[in-house]
């Protein structure tokens, strides 16, 4: 099929198809509610982002149209909300994918050899495809093109590298390092050189058909939480070609009316089939508390666990739906790791409201990363940044040297809610005033952390620290 016949199909696809049938018995269509919830989730949080950042222009989060970015030159604070766990040490630039049509070509500037930078190339289902930046690409800059699972072209000589995208939609997340606030206006430098083409105008040629409009539909409140999920899957799961080692379970979805491009309507299911439904995405969230508890919070999994190519997960949709729930955007392995401080050294929920917290570093112990580290606060019930009179929401290895050492050399930082005595404010990482949550993140991760050699410390109540 040449693109413009598929072009049209999608088209029609996505707006004239019947509804998908509902064949399975209450029984199995409990058990596929749950196998399809925890697959379809991240894709369904990826739709959130992507309406409220690039479809949705009253929406305070909207950064840019598809096929241009948008650049946030200042570090985020709590007032950012568009998704959770973000990440404030470095300032995020935002190019929304539409393959459909052609590929698109990003240019990236040289930038000095120690500032790290990524683009980070995320699939409709939430999997990193690709990265360019400090580690896979250096720092030298280049033209890098884009493609969509369709695309048959001629790649132009003077294009550094060709990545595909297993989906037509897909997004390019950058981050650039930002060193303090006085660095900023280099931030702003760095990311004006950031460029996004669409093949025909990088090449200087005539621009292919233009593919179908699309009708959005606009997010709901409810739409992770509820069946409702199952109607913003099948029309995400159009722009992402079926994959071969999915078709069985994409099978099975479809005895639950879940199938690229349909409709799915709620109120046209009985009783049972949708108390089915609800029953099966109540397990699979209980599935995931259960991990988290026994796997996450004990760090027998980690964020490179969570988080990387289709090949990494290996068909692993809890672990996919993880990441996304926890972190949604998080980067592979090799470019970040990432650890959660839930709970304390007892395996208790860190809460702030009830107990101070310390995290010591002995001396030489620090978080070893090429690039640098970052421990970040979060609110434990919304999961955003954690407003606070410093405005402070992390502490990085840049501000090592405004950091208090303990007299051994070490280093102990204070994680509460109320400020410390002063001579230890400089060491203060605020936490709210109720349940909390921290990560620590380590930018280009040394072999030692990959390989266990490094072992990270633990939050400890104040009342077992030694006197």
């Amino acid at each position: 099929m040449n693109n413009r016949l598929l072009l049209t199909a999608l088209s029609l696809t996505l707006s004239t198809s019947a509804w998908a049938d509902f064949t399975a018995t209450p029984e199995q269509a409990r058990a596929i509610a749950k196998e399809a919830y925890l697959y379809g989730f991240p894709v369904v949080e990826m739709y959130k982002t992507l309406y409220t950042q690039a479809v949705d222009k009253n929406s305070a989060n909207f950064k840019a149209p598809f096929n241009r970015i948008g650049n946030t030159a200042k570090a985020f604070t709590a007032k950012d909300t568009a998704f959770v766990t973000p990440n404030a040490d470095t300032p995020y630039s935002f190019v929304w994918m539409d393959l459909r049509a052609e590929p698109l070509v990003l240019t990236l500037p040289p930038i000095e050899e120690h500032r790290y930078y990524s683009v980070q190339l995320i699939d409709a289902y939430t999997q990193n495809f690709a990265y360019l930046g400090t580690r896979s690409t250096g720092n030298n800059g280049g033209h890098f093109m884009i493609a969509g699972p369709n695309w048959q072209g001629q790649q132009p000589v003077n294009i550094d590298r060709l990545l595909r995208s297993e989906t037509n939609i897909a997004y390019a997340l950058y981050r650039t390092q930002l060193f303090d606030e006085k660095d900023l206006a280099k931030v702003k430098q760095i990311q004006s050189g950031y460029k996004v083409q669409t093949l025909s105008q990088y090449d200087k040629r005539p621009a292919p058909p233009a593919a179908p409009k699309i009708d959005w539909p606009k997010p709901a409140p409810t739409m992770s939480d509820t069946p409702d999920l199952f109607r913003y899957l099948n029309f995400m799961l159009a722009f992402a070609p079926a994959q071969d080692v999915e078709k069985d379970l994409l099978a099975r979805f479809k005895t639950i009316g879940i199938e690229a491009g349909k409709p799915f309507n709620l109120t046209q299911l009985s009783a049972d089939q949708r108390q089915a439904l609800e029953d099966g995405i109540a397990d699979a969230k209980a599935e995931f508390a259960q991990f988290k508890k026994d796997k996450v919070d004990a760090h027998e999994v980690s964020s490179g666990d969570l988080f990387g190519t289709r090949d990494h997960l290996k068909g692993n949709y809890l672990y996919r739906y993880a990441g996304a729930n926890m972190g949604i955007f998080g980067n592979s392995a090799e470019e970040a790791n990432y650890i959660g401080y839930f709970v304390d050294k007892d395996g208790k929920p860190v809460d702030a409201s009830k107990q101070n917290y310390t995290l010591h570093f002995d001396k030489g112990a620090l978080p070893p990363a090429d690039a640098f580290w970052s421990l970040t606060m979060y609110n434990g019930k919304n999961k955003l940044l954690v407003a606070n009179p410093l405005n402070r929401y992390l502490i990085n290895s840049r501000m090592l040297p405004d950091l208090k050492l303990d007299a051994d050399g070490g280093l102990t930082l204070y994680v509460q809610n109320k400020a410390p005595a002063k001579d230890l404010q400089s060491n203060w990482l605020p936490a709210p005033n109720g349940p909390f949550y921290g990560v620590l993140r380590l930018y280009l991760p040394k072999p030692e952390v990959t390989s266990g050699q490094w072992k990270m410390p633990l939050l400890m109540p104040v009342s077992q620290q030694k006197q």
